[in-house]
């Protein structure tokens, strides 16, 4: 292709990304910042239209095809590219299959595609859309590419079934999510910061400004939520109900100043360097860990929580050598109360762990009961309580002494109301999951 034909395709491409980006801004303004952020480049390499986060690279011919095609074809793919970085697609799949992680990223972004019903993107949906939106939304209120890839794999994918679904729910190429190992970790960051800020103003500009727009945003503004839940380690949130407290361990940091001087008055210029026995530490002593045994929590979801539990205890760094850790187990009442000691009694209590309850939720019982052991004297330096649960129950009317930390093991996102004096935790159970 001569040079003058080859610049002018580029420069009428470079224009139909612009009336592209006019377009759906004139629908949804909160994209503006999405839109700014990649920039549009000809690549004459590729067969198609993919983008790595901070280019859109694309073969001219082919986004003048799409053009002809109608203008919606090119403000899907265009939106398509975005909705993969403000869900942070490109660096999320780790060491998952690289071909159902692409499917289970391509059929997110479509869902959300085919919940707008702004114009300049709506496609009507046939029935195999629809039935595989209902299929996996009878798992899934809210679903992610995560959620997705996990329902794929438990579907057992022949290779015809595969093909058929890549081919319709593709829209882009994911090669360009691709990074050579000596650049991985910087694009990666990079990526991160950039799209975290982008997605999350975007979210805030949906739920402020573009509330009469609900309707036709569709599950965008939910997805939002999903994608920009806080992550947390679930150590460091324990530490916040540590104490400081000498044990007894050598403090490699601190020295006997008796055996210092009794070597400079002994020796002269030799002093003895005796590192302390004992350290001031700050750590958890005691603790009380509720359970909601509700009909809403399920055993799996319980089990979970005490495996992770387990794994830190067996860490000297987050509890002190002797504990005592109240275990209770409570629906509408209190069912349970096991102390745990050791990592040992905890082992024997996962074992053995039974489900008591199966009522109705009340979180009440629980802090009126922990009030009654701190006035019989069972606890001394009782610094936090932490309650998990997944369900909606009674708060308490007035702050206990302790801090209180209300943590809400959901599969899909319900934000719930915590009293003001209570610290809020969502953990998603894969979040657990993974962090160990």
């Amino acid at each position: 292709m001569r040079p003058e034909i080859v610049q002018k395709t580029e420069k009428l491409t470079g224009k139909i990304f612009e009336v592209s980006a006019n377009e759906i801004y004139l629908s949804m303004r909160y994209f503006h910042l999405a839109f700014h952020s990649l920039i549009p480049t000809p690549d004459w390499n590729t067969d198609t239209i993919g983008c790595d986060g901070f280019r859109i690279y694309y073969k001219p011919e082919y986004v003048m095809g799409l053009y002809e095609s109608g203008t919606v074809f090119v403000n899907r793919v265009y939106l398509h590219m975005i909705l993969h970085c403000m869900f942070k697609h490109v660096i999320k799949r780790g060491k998952r299959e690289k071909k159902l992680w692409d499917l289970a990223c391509d059929i997110v972004v479509e869902s959300v595609l085919d919940s707008f019903t702004y114009r300049c993107v709506h496609l009507p949906v046939h029935g195999k859309r629809r039935n595989l939106y209902q299929k996996i939304k009878k798992e899934y209120q809210v679903f992610t590419a995560e959620r997705v890839y996990e329902w794929l794999i438990r579907q057992n994918l022949s290779f015809e079934h595969y093909v058929e679904w890549a081919m319709e729910f593709r829209r882009d190429d994911h090669s360009f999510w691709d990074l050579p190992e000596n650049q991985k970790e910087n694009r990666i960051q990079n990526f991160q910061n950039k799209w975290q800020d982008i997605s999350e103003k975007t979210q805030t500009e949906m739920e402020t400004f573009a509330k009469d727009q609900e309707d036709e945003a569709g599950d965008m503004v939910r997805k939002l939520q999903v994608e920009n839940r806080k992550k947390y380690d679930y150590k460091s949130f324990l530490r916040q109900f540590a104490i400081l407290r000498e044990e007894m361990q050598v403090d490699i940091d601190s020295f006997d100043y008796g055996f210092y001087t009794y070597g400079l008055n002994m020796y002269g210029n030799m002093p003895l360097i005796e590192p302390q026995e004992w350290k001031e530490v700050k750590k958890i002593q005691e603790f009380v860990i509720a359970i909601d045994t509700s009909m809403s929590c399920s055993e799996e979801l319980v089990q979970i929580f005490l495996e992770q539990t387990y794994a830190i205890l067996k860490e000297t760094e987050s509890f002190f050598q002797k504990v005592k850790i109240h275990l209770i187990q409570c629906d509408s009442k209190v069912q349970s109360d096991v102390i745990i000691s050791c990592e040992d009694d905890l082992k024997r209590y996962m074992d053995e762990l039974t489900i008591r309850g199966g009522g109705g939720t009340d979180f009440r019982p629980v802090f009126q009961y922990v009030d009654e052991l701190i006035e019989q004297k069972y606890f001394y330096h009782l610094k936090g309580l932490v309650y998990f649960t997944d369900g909606y129950g009674e708060f308490p009317k007035v702050r206990p002494l302790y801090d209180t930390a209300f943590v809400f093991l959901q599969q899909d996102y319900n934000d719930v109301n915590v009293p003001p004096w209570a610290m809020k935790l969502i953990l998603q159970p894969e979040d657990m999951k993974d962090e160990y």
